[in-house]
């Protein structure tokens, strides 16, 4: 594990797994403000508090996409998923390229036969109360191809969690599959608009319209964490009877390729060989609010 700290913050990073985040601590409290891996020599990146989603954010169906004339054949890269999932940085091993006291840059050169060729970086920095992650993507391959970033954190979760997001539209799915089948107004009892508490169970949705702010707050600690994003979607997952939730940042919803309008009107980038796209989230910490 590689770690960062300063007066406020500490940051360790796994390179080997994901280049993800194992420990994202509040010093003042000795508290996390990711869930916590302490096991440095994991593999599971969904065990880590954080991890990269590059080159595209969740799931797709059909067994890949069709852009601009070409096919894009994606396999499943999880056993316990029918569908490829996160695109494949948060499942390679990155390189450490600088490390200074405040900073960390990993490096990734990956390609998928069939499918996506890129190079990535992902630049950590620590800058007083604020972790700055920055993501960027190059297309290497030969083709245009859509390309898509976020970031996918594990939050901590108790009773009194609140979450703040405000949102103009929900991707619904059937309860039962996460693919979205209609966008929808967002639903009262998911209008965080205000700070209101997480709900009980079973929430998986992208949610647009975003404004690219949101706050998380665990009022037992007097604690709040402001997230800004380069990014207009969110997807929340809320797992029944877990002591975690996720708030993932994200440039387009959950199976984007297939949604009415294709890609790259759902927010995902067509990148031709040689061009980039970067994005940038803020993870900035308030004490003493309840």
């Amino acid at each position: 594990m590689i770690e960062l700290r300063n007066a406020y913050l500490r940051l360790g990073v796994l390179p080997g797994t994901g280049g993800g985040i194992a420990r994202f601590d509040w010093l003042e409290d000795g508290g996390p403000l990711m869930r916590p891996c302490d096991d440095p020599d994991t593999t599971e990146p969904n065990r880590l508090g954080c991890y990269p989603l590059l080159p595209w954010s969740n799931r797709i169906a059909r067994g890949g996409f069709v852009h601009d004339g070409r096919a894009v054949t994606l396999s499943p890269n999880r056993n316990d998923d029918p569908y490829p999932i996160h695109g494949s940085g948060w499942q390679r091993p990155w390189t450490v390229e600088h490390q200074t006291r405040n900073d960390i840059v990993l490096s990734l050169r990956d390609a998928t036969e069939g499918a996506y060729a890129f190079e990535a970086e992902q630049h950590f920095r620590l800058d007083g109360p604020s972790l700055e992650i920055r993501l960027r993507v190059v297309n290497t391959g030969a083709y245009v191809l859509p390309f898509g970033l976020g970031v996918h954190p594990f939050f901590p979760r108790d009773a009194d969690t609140r979450l703040q997001a405000d949102a103009a539209s929900v991707w619904m799915n059937d309860g039962e599959d996460p693919l979205p089948i209609a966008l929808m107004p967002v639903p009262g009892e998911w209008d965080f608009r205000a700070s209101r508490q997480l709900p009980g169970g079973g929430l998986n949705h992208a949610f647009t319209g975003w404004s690219g702010r949101a706050s998380v707050h665990w009022p037992h600690r007097a604690l709040s964490l402001h997230v800004e994003a380069e990014a207009d979607v969110y997807v929340l997952y809320v797992p029944e009877g877990e002591d975690f939730f996720c708030f993932e940042p994200v440039d387009h919803p959950i199976n984007a390729v297939h949604l009415p309008g294709g890609a790259v009107v759902n927010g995902m980038t067509a990148l031709a060989p040689g061009q980039q796209l970067e994005r940038r989230f803020r993870f900035r910490v308030e004490a003493g609010v309840a």
